[in-house]
């Protein structure tokens, strides 16, 4: 099993992350789903860390992470990735965001483009509304005496009806992740994605860029991945068939699609 590690941020936040793969490679920073933990990956490590050495993390709020008090921002959680890829060494990265991930993806992007060497913005928006969504979101959440409420709504809207209809085991992790993200935590990045609007500055992006998109996206629509392929300079488009988490509904073809694009000459 692979040990959790911590650092400290300037703020005093106490970040959760793993590193796997061997020393010398390209580092590949794997940046998860709101409301899941860096085991969201684990499917992906395996075959990734043969190429790569893989950092992932758990956001503030999230997993192994502590939980400040409050709202979270985009910009918060970017400079949580600066730090910790400071605190590693690590001079330039890779970085793979999936939903949230994305947006924290796309604001290094524009925000730290001297650390970034490719960029993967997995089913992710530049912005998603109304604010007054998040709100409800948020005091809903903060109210609730579990997670339950929320887990049924995230599993509804990652995974595709055909996983949903009788026991699934992969289904099952992710309700569990939910039920054990604190309710701190899943307001705070709800806070961010409401604060949020990179639609203009993500054309300031240099760094390559793939941007990956499910066809039955429920929540960041095919259209938005078309979207913001079409305002990063030079950005790469690819669609998939699927939902939300296409890492884990489509392994193979997502993991390669990465492995392509990363390695390409």
């Amino acid at each position: 099993m692979t040990d959790v590690r911590h650092f400290t941020t300037g703020d005093g936040c106490r970040i959760a992350y793993t590193l796997e793969g061997a020393e010398g490679r390209p580092v590949l920073v794997l940046a998860n789903s709101i409301a899941t933990s860096l085991h969201m990956w684990d499917g992906q490590v395996a075959k990734l860390s043969e190429t790569f050495r893989v950092l992932r993390y758990d956001y503030r709020g999230h997993g192994g992470s502590s939980v400040p008090v409050g709202a979270y921002s985009v910009d918060r959680l970017g400079r949580d990735v600066i730090e910790l890829l400071d605190s590693l060494q690590f001079a330039r990265v890779h970085f793979c965001g999936l939903s949230l991930g994305g947006w924290v993806g796309q604001w290094l992007g524009i925000h730290a483009p001297d650390r970034i060497e490719r960029l993967i913005l997995s089913n992710t928006a530049p912005h998603l509304g109304p604010a007054s969504y998040f709100d409800e979101q948020i005091r809903a959440v903060l109210a609730a005496k579990d997670m339950s409420a929320a887990a049924d709504m995230f599993m509804h809207n990652w995974f595709p009806e055909a996983m949903l209809t009788g026991p699934n085991e992969i289904v099952d992790r992710f309700r569990a992740m939910v039920l054990a993200t604190p309710p701190q935590g899943l307001a705070g990045c709800y806070a961010a994605v409401r604060d949020s609007d990179l639609r203009r500055t993500i054309a300031l992006i240099t760094a390559p860029t793939l941007v990956i998109g499910g066809k039955d996206d429920k929540v960041t629509l095919a259209s938005h991945s078309e979207a913001i392929a079409a305002t990063i300079p030079g950005a790469t488009l690819t669609l998939l068939p699927g939902v939300h988490l296409l890492n884990v509904e489509r392994p193979a073809e997502f993991t390669s699609a990465v492995t392509r694009f990363l390695t390409a000459a």
